[in-house]
């Protein structure tokens, strides 16, 4: 399982595009947890846990909370829509959850309001065929609020004088940018006063929080949302999300030093997938990557929408680990390839004319590359059953191997179906 040392918090981040299946091992992982945290992103992520046939949605919630013994917190870099966290906790409870005292939000997170995501709309309208196909859930506007410090944070709910004034304010400055837009402001001031009410139990100094379990040796694991190639400065800009993805983003949504990092997972697909707009150099857009699609179940948790496949890419996993600093790998889905005859790998990409090892940050010299392949034998078999690395046939052992050589980073688990205990894990 995953090492907590010297009182140090365990990371798992995407390293692709995000839907790596990052929710999975953070189910696994938090059987062995005190701690639960979510450092960045909003209700725009979303991880499938499939426990004993019943399958569990989070978009905001930590997928800590699957497991009774673990407590979850949402950290002071994730910005919350109070109204889609208690539909998502309700749901949850539902489904038999129960969810009661270990659940906390940061009093510093950021709140998106209904107005944020009109707005978000508005934006992707105005970018026409150059729109980064947002969730529309608000989330890149609650950031740029943040930003232009005109936000709205978890603890102004409980001063209603200045939250009101915020409100008004911030409201009125978006009326002067896209027109009136219908936004009700009484009738969310008074849905506010309510939503203040029902979330202050579950409002925490999250900082201190997180410092106190570190020191008393609590074992802390950091669930990522999105992945590396969506970080705002790091991924494919302008078509990433809001926020700081990779390793960085722990730091700043907790409030914690690096010091107080230990092992940072990465959760890579065997294949890559994306949602949205912006540059996928393996994409594949014939029946080989609707097959892809198909075997994959490669349709978003949030969104509901399709995403695009293409074979693996080690050029962005090698750029992902030189950022994030992988000290072991989740490779998931493998699965989904037991029905290819052979499987293509990228290696490299041929840019001007020259063969290039490193991810471009120019989008435009992107769309030019081309990229080099090496062809791997298929098993043909499928590896469902296997628990164990032995277990796996010859040739899907030798992909494994291929992959751990090239980036450096050992592989540690490996997915293998979509249940919690089709997994393989090499100690």
């Amino acid at each position: 399982m995953v090492e907590f040392n010297d009182n140090k918090v365990s990371v798992v981040l995407g390293t692709q595009w995000g839907d790596e299946g990052k929710g999975k091992l953070v189910d696994i992982l938090a059987k062995d947890t005190d701690v639960c945290v979510r450092c960045q992103g909003g209700n725009n992520a979303g991880h499938t846990i499939i426990v004993g046939g019943v399958k569990y949605a989070f978009h905001m919630l930590p997928s800590g909370l699957v497991n009774a013994e673990c407590v979850s917190v949402i950290g002071s870099g994730v910005v919350v829509h109070v109204p889609s966290f208690f539909e998502e906790l309700e749901a949850l409870e539902a489904q038999g959850l129960d969810c009661d005292g270990r659940l906390f939000v940061s009093d510093r997170c950021h709140l998106v309001f209904d107005f944020h995501q009109v707005v978000d709309g508005l934006k992707e309208g105005e970018l026409g065929r150059g729109s980064i196909g947002t969730t529309k859930k608000g989330i890149g506007p609650a950031y740029s609020s943040k930003a232009s410090r005109s936000g709205i944070r978890v603890h102004h709910l409980f001063h209603p004088a200045e939250f009101e004034s915020r409100l008004r304010t911030i409201v009125a400055a978006r009326y002067r940018r896209y027109g009136d837009f219908g936004y009700d402001v009484e009738a969310e001031l008074q849905r506010y006063q309510q939503l203040a009410a029902r979330l202050k139990p579950y409002v925490i100094d999250s900082v201190e929080y997180l410092h106190r379990a570190l020191r008393e040796g609590k074992r802390v694991l950091v669930e990522g949302a999105n992945a590396l190639m969506l970080d705002l400065d790091f991924g494919t800009y302008p078509y990433v999300t809001s926020s700081n993805t990779g390793v960085g983003g722990v730091c700043t949504g907790l409030g914690i030093p690096p010091s107080k990092v230990g092992s940072v997972i990465g959760v890579a697909k065997a294949y890559t997938t994306r949602v949205g707009g912006g540059p996928f150099p393996t994409e594949l857009v014939d029946e080989v990557g609707q097959r892809l699609r198909d075997e994959g179940a490669e349709y978003g948790v949030t969104t509901g929408r399709p995403r695009r496949c293409g074979w693996l890419d080690l050029v962005v996993l090698r750029y992902s680990t030189m950022v994030n600093g992988y000290t072991s790998i989740n490779l998931t889905k493998l699965d989904v390839l037991d029905v290819f005859d052979e499987i293509k790998v990228a290696v490299s990409y041929t840019m001007g004319g020259k063969e290039v090892t490193s991810f471009p940050a120019d989008l435009d010299d992107l769309a030019t590359v081309t990229v080099n392949y090496v062809t791997l034998p298929g098993w043909k078999q499928s590896i469902s059953k296997c628990r164990t690395f032995d277990e796996l046939p010859e040739t899907c052992q030798r992909y494994v191997r291929f992959i751990e050589q090239d980036i450096g980073v050992p592989v540690r688990w490996i997915g293998v179906g979509a249940g919690r205990d089709e997994m393989i894990s090499i100690v």
